[in-house]
């Protein structure tokens, strides 16, 4: 069987949804809430990355 070579050097991509500013869980939470507290398609990426940002923090 041959060795398969490994490039360890490269960095990983982050699992952190991109365009969330850091915030704290709680920070998050609230963003999240005002996000979904009146019905509106034009946020649908919004609420979809601080789900994201906050399922991230539970892993």
């Amino acid at each position: 069987m041959p060795e398969i070579q490994v490039d360890h050097s490269r960095v990983a991509p982050s699992i952190l949804p991109a365009g969330i500013p850091e915030l704290s869980d709680d920070e998050c939470l609230a963003c999240l809430a005002r996000a979904v507290e009146t019905p509106d398609s034009a946020r649908l990426d919004e609420v979809a990355a601080l789900i994201g940002r906050l399922a991230v923090a539970i892993e």
